[in-house]
C-alpha cells in the first residue's frame, strides 16, 4: 500500500495483551464528547484501513488527541491528517501512529525507545500498552511542554528528555521496540545497539524530504533483518551540533 504523509519530529495481525486499565484520570475519559469522533476516527482511519491490533485500538480510543494539538487546530483533532504543532513539526495523521505501533507488536511489560517526541501523543498511545516508554526530542520547546502535558495526563510510566535521539538512551536499553518518528538516511547504529534481541523497530529510512521507506526492523541475535512495509514522507532525524 502506498501512504504519502507528513509526520513529527517528531497485511499484519498482532495479537497484544488488552487487559491494561487507561492512564488516563476518569474526568479526562469523559472529553467534551470528542469521544464519539475519537471512536470514528479509529474505526473509519484504522480498522477500516487494516489495523487490527486489539491493543492498539483500544489505546487510540482511550487517548485524547485533542489535547495534543494548538488549539487553533482542535476542530481537526480527529482528521486523517497530520496537524502543526509548531518549530515546523507536526502531529501524525491518526493512521500512522496506529500502523508504527501495531508494527512494535508490544505487549505488557514491554520498555519502549521513542525518538522524536513531538507534542507527546504517540508516546501516550505507546503507554497505554506498553509498561514504559522513553522518549527523546531534539527541540527543548517541545520536550518541555509535551513532558509537561503528559505529567497533567497522568502518563506516570513517559519519560521525555530533550537530547539526540540519534544517540538513544543507552543507560535504559535494551529496549524491547523502538519507533523513529524522522527520516535517517541509514539506520543509526546506536539505536540496533540498544534494540533487545528479538525485539522491533519502525524507522522511516530515505533521503530528506522525500519518498522513504517505512521499515521494520527485527533483531534476532546477530541476525538483523529488515523489511519494506510502506512509502512515507515524514521530516529528517536532526542532530544536536
Amino acid at each position: 500500500m502506498f501512504l504519502f504523509t507528513f509526520v513529527s519530529i517528531l497485511g499484519m495481525n498482532f495479537h497484544t495483551c488488552t487487559d491494561r486499565q487507561s492512564n488516563l484520570p476518569a474526568t479526562l475519559q469523559q472529553d467534551r464528547g470528542l469521544g464519539q469522533q475519537r471512536a470514528a476516527m479509529v474505526r473509519e482511519q484504522l480498522e477500516g484501513e487494516g489495523i487490527s491490533d486489539t491493543a492498539v485500538l483500544r489505546a487510540m480510543r482511550e487517548v485524547p488527541r485533542h489535547l495534543f494539538v494548538p488549539e487553533e487546530f482542535l476542530d481537526l483533532a480527529y482528521a486523517d491528517r497530520p496537524l502543526p504543532i509548531g518549530y515546523d513539526q507536526t502531529i501524525s495523521q491518526p493512521y500512522i501512529v496506529g500502523l508504527m505501533t501495531e508494527l512494535l507488536a508490544l505487549k505488557r511489560g514491554d520498555k519502549v525507545l521513542e525518538i522524536g517526541t513531538g507534542s507527546g501523543y504517540q508516546a501516550a498511545v505507546l503507554a497505554e500498552i506498553a509498561d514504559s516508554v522513553w522518549s527523546i526530542e531534539i527541540i527543548e520547546p517541545l520536550a518541555t511542554s509535551a513532558r509537561e502535558r503528559l505529567q497533567h495526563l497522568g502518563y506516570e510510566r513517559v519519560n521525555v528528555r530533550w537530547g539526540d535521539g540519534y544517540l538513544g538512551w543507552p543507560e535504559h536499553a535494551p529496549f524491547d521496540g523502538i519507533i523513529v518518528t524522522a527520516a535517517a538516511e541509514q539506520i543509526p547504529e546506536p539505536l540496533l545497539q540498544q534494540l533487545k534481541d528479538g525485539g522491533r523497530m519502525v524507522i522511516p529510512v530515505g533521503a530528506a524530504f522525500s519518498i522513504q521507506n517505512l521499515v521494520l526492523v527485527e533483531k534476532r541475535g546477530d541476525a538483523v533483518n529488515r523489511r519494506n512495509v510502506a512509502a512515507v514522507r515524514f521530516v529528517p532525524l536532526t542532530r544536536q551540533k
